[in-house]
């Protein structure tokens, strides 16, 4: 599968001049509607000059506009795209055998770590560690799972560390209680979820920090989110894979272990004396 523009700008950003990081924090804030306006249109919103859109268009490897929206239409319909729209294929193209789902949740792992740079997990962790601050993990209705088994590990080397769960009025009422010192993590992959992108809209408001592990078509919570892990998800199925966004979020966990050290060591064994 090729690269998603979002996954070009992730691997292109940081040799971008200041115009054309511009141009992609604009995409990258309303993906990918932005980019299937007008060029003026585009320029525009993002504050800078219709050549350099052409340019940031050019960098990352498209050879003119035109070519570039076509690349965003295809990414918006498998956006779009549900279980049900996935069970239409003959019998003929489905897998035979578990195989090519296995070559597939490898081949996911492997691009979204390609694409996960060092530089970005460094700050990330650097958002987790801090004591003090609070940490709200939640996800949608397949991906909250992976918001509970994070927790579960967090809670474990760092204090304050809350998992939201049941119905979103539940979220809502400790909205109270996140601010601007305070972490949200969240899971959303397609079809995205309406009440996670409100809640996120909410407490972004309030100053917390964003990081949202999604696909590579990019939730809608991209446009509040400091950090997006945007892990490849697609597999030869009715339904999407997990897999690469828990290797992630595992591969958060080691590095925030490593980072906390001594007193992530010290908080284990005080837990293991109260047991």
């Amino acid at each position: 599968m090729a690269s998603s523009v979002a996954e070009l700008i992730s691997e292109k950003i940081d040799a971008m001049p200041a115009g054309e990081r511009r141009a992609a924090q604009t995409l990258i804030a309303a993906y990918p509607v932005v980019g299937l306006k007008t060029v003026a249109e585009f320029s525009q919103q993002a504050g800078v000059s219709s050549p350099t859109i052409l340019r940031f268009v050019a960098r990352l490897g498209f050879q003119n506009y035109p070519e570039f929206q076509s690349a965003l239409q295809d990414e918006l319909a498998e956006q779009l795209q549900s279980p049900a729209s996935r069970t239409t294929a003959p019998p003929s193209q489905l897998p035979a055998s578990t195989a090519p789902i296995l070559e597939a949740v490898l081949e996911n792992i492997r691009e979204t770590f390609r694409h996960l740079s060092d530089r970005q997990l460094a700050d990330i962790v650097g958002h987790l560690a801090n004591p003090r601050a609070h940490v709200f993990l939640v996800g949608g209705r397949f991906t909250d799972p992976l918001a509970r088994y994070m927790t579960a590990h967090l809670n474990l080397i760092r204090p304050n560390v809350t998992h939201l769960y049941g119905q979103e009025s539940l979220w809502n009422d400790r909205l109270i209680d996140i601010g601007k010192r305070d972490t949200l993590l969240i899971f959303d992959i397609r079809r995205y979820q309406e009440s996670l992108v409100r809640f996120a809209e909410k407490a972004h408001r309030r100053g917390a920090t964003i990081i949202l592990f999604t696909d590579q078509w990019l939730s809608p919570i991209a446009r509040f989110a400091r950090h997006v892990i945007a892990g490849r998800t697609a597999v030869p199925s009715a339904w999407d894979s997990s897999a690469a966004l828990f290797v992630a979020a595992e591969t958060l966990i080691g590095a925030l272990t490593r980072k906390l050290d001594a007193d992530g060591a010290r908080r284990i064994r005080a837990i293991e004396e109260l047991r």
